[in-house]
């Protein structure tokens, strides 16, 4: 049992955007002020800093790779009071592959694919947020193998 239980932990610690290539797109940015809350606040470990998009909704990140890329999970870390509320995840583009609910915490949250997917293209999307204006901030988005 503690083998299996090292073996996830492992793996989950193991990001596949520290060893993929891929490119990030987002739906928008707080005042379009990309040097403060751009998109690459949340790849760069440091707790200090976010992306922070802009008010209106859906919100969504979009993750292209260089290489098919296998996932079977990721984690987010919001704000607290700038969390994601109905939010799906959908890959290559056009299938669904899950519907999930993040709390309104400032923790780190850990959501599983159904299925590993096997995929070019990931897209995260925020239909509404706990921001009255439908703000999200982000300080750390992982996906794991």
């Amino acid at each position: 049992m503690t083998y299996f239980r090292f073996i996830f932990i492992f793996v989950m610690a193991m990001s596949v955007l520290v060893e993929r290539k891929y490119t990030c797109r987002v739906s928008s940015t707080l005042n379009r002020d990309t040097k403060q809350f751009g998109k690459k606040f949340m790849f760069d470990n440091r707790e200090e800093t976010c992306w922070n998009s802009d008010q209106g909704s859906p919100q969504w990140i979009s993750l292209e790779f260089a290489d098919i890329t296998s996932v079977s999970g990721f984690s987010l870390q919001f704000q607290g009071g700038f969390a994601g509320k109905e939010c799906y995840v959908e890959t290559d583009g056009t299938l669904k592959v899950l519907d999930f609910y993040p709390e309104d915490s400032n923790k780190v949250q850990y959501f599983y694919l159904k299925d590993r997917v096997h995929v070019k293209k990931i897209r995260i999307a925020f239909n509404s947020s706990t921001d009255f204006y439908g703000r999200i901030t982000l300080y750390k988005l992982d996906l794991y193998p």
